[in-house]
């Protein structure tokens, strides 16, 4: 629990060292699965995330198209005009990411402001997002996903998913080092809900000491998800403390980065788990 973690982002700036960090999410979509719609403008977006950075968050994370399974796609233009304006007024106070999957959409991101690249596509849907990335040289989330959100969660199949997932990042890492891109800037993303059934979240999740021996922090996107609603029965706007669970479990066990909807209530769990931690 003594360890702490950096990350290399835009320009050289470097979050931490820290034990942990918080990625608020801020939604400036009509669709995305637990607060679509309720930040669907450009000054709505901006007051939320000012307010998530009140409450802790060390990272503002701007997606203008829902990655949720079965969404449809969001045009470049739709996008651009979605974030653009989010991140450039943000970014003047905030560390701020771009959630696309577009190479466009994430140079105009960067050159707005964003620092961060957070790609659940692992640039396979644009492979131009590589050469963005290696050129601007921005911090970096590498995720995994099987398949696109229109078809992702109609039949996942693996061989053993958590083998084929550490051969996707090993593969992955290697292409983008290769492309430029310094290992210090990437994170790493299993990717919870993304081409996953129960248990293969959950499998991922027991045995998360295999991606942190990776080397790279582990980026954990689980908040709100339906894994909850499946495994207790709950709706979107109950499933808190089940996130905020998980989330003492997994940063216990080394996973420094979170991505949630409830910043106050995961900076809370965090300070807790750190000073229960002190000297272990």
């Amino acid at each position: 629990m003594s360890r702490s973690y950096s990350w290399t982002v835009k320009g050289g700036r470097v979050l931490g060292p820290a034990p942990f960090f918080i990625a608020g999410i801020v939604n400036v979509t009509p669709d995305s699965f637990y607060d679509g719609g309720q930040n669907f403008d450009t000054h709505k977006a901006v007051e939320h995330g000012r307010l998530l950075g009140a409450q802790g968050a060390d990272i503002l994370d701007v997606g203008g198209e829902s990655t949720r399974p079965f969404a449809d796609p969001v045009s470049l233009d739709d996008e651009l005009a979605r974030v653009v304006p989010v991140i450039r007024e943000l970014s003047r106070d905030y560390i701020v990411s771009v959630d696309t999957v577009k190479s466009e959409v994430a140079r105009c991101a960067v050159e707005a402001g964003a620092a961060i690249v957070n790609d659940v596509s692992a640039f396979a849907q644009d492979p131009a997002l590589l050469e963005v990335v290696a050129d601007l040289k921005p911090g970096y989330v590498l995720m995994h996903s099987q398949g696109t959100p229109e078809e992702m969660q109609l039949s996942p199949s693996y061989d053993n998913v958590l083998d084929d997932i550490l051969s996707f990042f090993e593969k992955s890492l290697e292409k983008l080092i290769k492309s430029g891109l310094p290992e210090n800037h990437i994170v790493i993303d299993p990717g919870i809900g993304f081409g996953k059934t129960l248990e293969h979240n959950l499998e991922i999740l027991r045995r998360i000491d295999r991606f942190v021996d990776l080397g790279f922090p582990v980026y954990m996107g689980l908040s709100n998800k339906s894994l909850w609603g499946k495994l207790l029965g709950l709706e979107p706007d109950e499933r808190q403390n089940a996130t905020q669970a998980a989330t003492a479990v997994l940063a216990a066990r080394g996973v420094p980065i979170h991505r949630v909807h409830e910043v106050a209530l995961t900076s809370q769990t965090l300070k807790i788990v750190k000073e229960i931690g002190r000297g272990a």
